[in-house]
């Protein structure tokens, strides 16, 4: 039996629906997320961006795509397709989250978005965690984060009041006098995914019951789940409109996301539930491919044996 802690918010109140869940399944503490992969319409123009803005380093790639990251391990694959047409509405990319080890990494990462004169869509203080929005040249949405100390984030992970605007003031001061550096400090990953859906409620029956996330809040019109108690690894929304179908082939936006979990073992596990409730599973290098309702594709892989 494993107890899955449920948040309903509405208006101002917090409904914790917690209850005992016999025979579920869930993903465990210790998966991480992987690459991102993006179709972009110009490898060049995407690649100097993001080595420019964010301070990424190219990590190679094959023909027509680039893999880009901190150096020392590969964040986001960015694959070319000249004809991509600009993401509409449809279910897909809302943002992807790049997290930074620390909150002073953050700070330089918003220091080089001012120098190199990069437009932000906006910035959110979470409580769990500070962010700074921004599109990539093709409308890719990212979200650049630090998380703050596990001991200090809201009972309600911050679901019940909703985020406060960024204190970027307070957060250049823990790098007062330094100058932007060319790229960022190895120690990054991508710490979420958000997507749009058609209906949140198929959403949480394929991510939470069938894949095994655990669901930390439901606010109706999008919900949070996550591994191990964080705030969430992933959130889904119906803000493009309710009923949304998949993105046209040829369309600018996430190709694929991708899980990390510790063993093959787990991989398996996470195959069985799949299998069981219907879902098509395609073996992939590591693991298994899967796609969402409208079409998303997750690659779930094992770490280890």
């Amino acid at each position: 039996m494993v107890r899955l802690r449920k948040l309903h918010v509405v208006g101002n109140d917090v409904h914790d629906l917690t209850e005992a869940r016999a025979g579920s399944s869930t993903l465990p503490a210790a998966l991480r997320l992987g690459p991102v992969h993006l179709t972009v319409s110009n490898l060049d123009e995407s690649v100097d961006w993001y080595e420019r803005a964010l301070g990424l380093r190219a990590h190679g790639g094959a023909e027509h795509e680039a893999e880009l990251g901190d150096g020392a391990e590969t964040l986001v694959v960015v694959h070319e397709d000249p004809q991509a047409r600009a993401a509409g509405r449809h279910a897909g990319l809302y943002h992807y989250a790049l997290l930074y080890p620390t909150r002073e990494e953050l700070a330089r990462a918003a220091l080089r978005l001012f120098a190199t004169h990069t437009p932000i869509q906006g910035a959110s203080d979470h409580r769990t965690h500070e962010a700074i929005y921004l599109p990539d040249p093709d409308g890719n949405g990212i979200e650049l984060a630090a998380d703050r100390p596990r001991e200090e984030w809201p009972r309600d992970l911050g679901y019940q009041h909703g985020p406060a605007p960024l204190d970027f003031d307070a957060l250049l001061a823990t790098i007062t006098g330094e100058q932007p550096t060319e790229h960022v400090a190895e120690g990054m990953r991508v710490g979420h995914m958000h997507l749009h859906v058609g209906d949140v409620d198929e959403g949480l029956a394929f991510y939470r019951d069938l894949l095994g996330f655990e669901e930390q809040a439901n606010l109706g019109s999008a919900a949070f789940v996550s591994a191990g108690g964080y705030h969430h690894h992933l959130g889904f929304n119906v803000w493009k409109g309710r009923g949304v179908g998949p993105p046209p082939p040829g369309t600018v936006g996430l190709l694929r996301w991708t899980i990390e979990l510790p063993t093959a073992a787990d991989v398996q596990a996470v195959r069985e539930r799949l299998e069981r409730g219907g879902v098509q599973v395609e073996p992939a290098a590591g693991g298994v491919l899967v796609r969402d309702p409208w079409e998303t594709t997750v690659h779930v892989l094992g770490a280890g044996p």
